[in-house]
Order: structure tokens, then C-alpha cells, then sequence
């Protein structure tokens, strides 16, 4: 689900991040305010996801998880707390991609329960004189202002395929120092489940299923 939200007297379109940080936001306050936050509450993202989101998670006590892009990595792990005789620890799951999760009923991204609860924060705030844009700018003031923009090139027919292959060997093998500005501190491939450190050379393991993905840990908190 996708929102405009009033800001003065213009409409501001909310990202897939920031609706999704607004309600785990909104779900983790309400449950800790009413002690029906479980005791050890966890939280699930995707790789590509907001990294504002490991901050609020921290205020709160909630372990956050990360998975590869894809609902069913975050419904794997709802199934492993299930099986685990855990179900109730699991409080939220969202991607950037717009999808979220609220309880343990579904095992894909479910738009009418986002939707509820995107209208009970809605009315919440207003009973605070807020918006949700103002709310979300209280965070921002909080945790950090962090930006985010998604870029989707399309190359067709089997020259794009191998351009696409191409080009990801290349960065493979020549990995950047450098991203738009940004020093490159680690380089995560995920196809060779490593992690380089770039200034001591170190390589560790991913944690995650192998995918053709390249990941950049860049200065100042940007990836």
C-alpha cells in the first residue's frame, strides 16, 4: 500500500521505508505502552531495506533480522518461530518495495491489514495533533535523517542478460573504493557469500542463502 500524506498545503508521497518504519514504529510503541510487547519481540527486513530501522529496534529491545529481497525469506522466518513454539515473538515484517506484515496470519505482504493499521495511526496521531508526516519528521529528528531512491534499469532480450552478467562480474572482480562521494568500508557478495572489509582485507560469511547480489557498506552510514 502507498500513501500521500498532507504536508502544509501539498501532498507528500511517503516511500515503502518510511510507511514501513512508521508503522513498526507505531506497532512497537502501542504493544510497549499497553505490555502486550512479547519479551523478546523480533522484527524482520530485507537486505534492501531501511538501515534506520536497526535504531528503532534497539529503543525498543527487538531483535531485527535481515533476509534476503523476497516475503517468502520473511515468512520463513515467521515459519521457524512457529516451529520453534515462538509465534508470538514476531511483531512486524516489511521490504522497501511498499509490503508489510503485521502478525503471523498470512505469509506474504497484506495490504488490507497495512492499510487498518496505516488509518489507526492515522487517527492515533491526529488525537496528538500530529500528521504522519509529522510524526515521521519527529523521527527523523530522532534517529537520523536517512534518503532513499530505488533505480530499475531494464536491458531486454539476451544481449541484456549478458550485459547484466557482464557488468556484475566486472564489479565483482574490481570492486569499487569508492560509490558516488562515498568511501567503500565493506563489499558483500552474496553469490560467494562473502564479506571483504576493504581497509584490513578481512572476509567473513553472509549468513544468508547464496544470491547473485552485490552489497556496498559505504562511509557514513549509506550502502
Amino acid at each position: 500500500v502507498g500513501i500521500a500524506v498532507k504536508d502544509g498545503d501539498d501532498y507528500r508521497l511517503m516511500t515503502g521505508n518510511e510507511t514501513g518504519i512508521m508503522l513498526m514504529n507505531y506497532i512497537l510503541s502501542c504493544r510497549k505502552r499497553n505490555g502486550t510487547l512479547p519479551e523478546r519481540p523480533v522484527a524482520v527486513k530485507t537486505i534492501v531495506t531501511s538501515e534506520m530501522i536497526p535504531r528503532i529496534c534497539a529503543d525498543y529491545g527487538c531483535e531485527l533480522r535481515n533476509v534476503l529481497t523476497g516475503f517468502k525469506y520473511i515468512g520463513e522466518q515467521i515459519l521457524g518461530l512457529e516451529r520453534a513454539g515462538e509465534a508470538d515473538r514476531f511483531v512486524f515484517g516489511f521490504e522497501e518495495s511498499y509490503g508489510c506484515l503485521i502478525g503471523t496470519h498470512a505469509r506474504d505482504k497484506d495490504a488490507v491489514v497495512a492499510t487498518m493499521a496505516l488509518c489507526e495511526a492515522v487517527a492515533y496521531y491526529k488525537t496528538k495533533g500530529m500528521s504522519l508526516w509529522n510524526k515521521m519528521i519527529e523521527m527523523y529528528e530522532r534517529y537520523g535523517y536517512w534518503s532513499d531512491g530505488v533505480q530499475s534499469m531494464t536491458l531486454k532480450g539476451k544481449e541484456g542478460i549478458e550485459k547484466i552478467q557482464n557488468t556484475i562480474e566486472k564489479l565483482r572482480e574490481n570492486v569499487p573504493t569508492e560509490i558516488a562521494g562515498y568511501k567503500v568500508l565493506s563489499a558483500r557478495d552474496y553469490k560467494l557469500d562473502t564479506v571483504k572489509n576493504m581497509e584490513t582485507g578481512e572476509v567473513t560469511g553472509t549468513g544468508l542463502p547464496k544470491s547473485n547480489v552485490l552489497y556496498y557498506d559505504l562511509s557514513d552510514s549509506a550502502w
